[in-house]
């Protein structure tokens, strides 16, 4: 039975691990935490790869009841644990646009648009948005108190222009097609696939977030700068996240363990605890 099955998620902060903190909030699924910092360096500890290979968060590890002396199930990659925890659970089908058009079951262009919406969601916000983002940190770091001082200047010359080359000009072909998403949902909904929240609007709920917080050094602090005008729906959709219930609850559940909440990666306590 899934709601017997014990859920851990392994938390890292200024990660991912928060929008699967607020899947579970959402999902209503008990778990357990277990809180990972960043080193110094701004990695994650070594002991998650005791986890996953990688030793990368987020990583959720599932134990069911029948599985006595087995391993526990391992998920890593948002995408994956989003899917894996929405087929497995009972709230999950609600954060699923239904697939088929009715009378069109099971035929090649049968599927609804909402659904074909969160499945394309699911992967580019691995791929190609997760990747320009994590681009943009990696750069940035470069600008900051890591690096020695005597190059400093020369680091952040160099990744100033690389943000400016590749950085910026990509991050507003994505803000525009989340735009155009914005502007034509299905149904006249408040959300990218219509007119509920699903799973691929809670994967995109950190970045966005950190991002409208300062995440986009350079790109602007989103409500102070021109990227409420240039994009009021996505500023707005960004708003409407932060102020959904999983959300704010999932803020909470950190801020009560960790006695403050920071969006952002910074380096933290090195040890690990549940």
């Amino acid at each position: 039975m899934t709601e017997e099955a014990k859920v851990k998620l392994h938390w890292l902060n200024g990660s991912r691990a928060q929008s699967t903190l607020f899947l579970l909030e959402q999902l209503e699924i008990p778990y357990e935490l277990e809180i990972h910092h960043r080193l110094k360096t701004m990695l994650a500890p070594p002991e998650l790869r005791k986890i996953h290979p990688l030793g990368k968060s987020p990583v959720v590890t599932v134990t069911t009841p029948n599985a006595a002396g087995e391993e526990p199930i391992v998920l890593a990659e948002t995408a994956f644990i989003t899917q894996y925890l929405c087929d497995h659970f009972p709230k999950g089908p609600e954060l699923v646009p239904p697939r088929w058009k009715e009378g069109r079951e099971n035929r090649v262009g049968g599927e609804t648009e909402e659904w074909m919406r969160y499945q394309y969601l699911l992967y580019y916000i691995e791929g190609s948005f997760m990747f320009t983002v994590v681009l943009h940190f990696i750069l940035t770091a470069l600008k900051g108190p890591s690096v020695p001082f005597l190059i400093r200047p020369l680091t952040t010359v160099i990744a100033n222009q690389i943000i400016a080359m590749t950085v910026f000009p990509n991050m507003k072909r994505h803000f525009g097609m989340l735009e155009q998403f914005l502007e034509t949902p299905p149904g006249d909904g408040a959300y990218l696939c219509g007119r509920t929240l699903t799973g691929a609007d809670i994967m995109l709920s950190y970045p966005l977030i950190a991002g409208r917080d300062g995440a986009f050094d350079g790109i602007g602090k989103w409500e102070k700068g021109s990227f409420a005008a240039t994009y009021p729906k996505l500023h707005a959709y960004t708003g409407r996240l932060a102020e959904e219930p999983g959300w704010k609850r999932s803020v909470e559940k950190i801020r009560e363990i960790e006695g403050d909440f920071g969006i952002l990666p910074t380096p933290g306590k090195t040890e690990s605890r549940i």
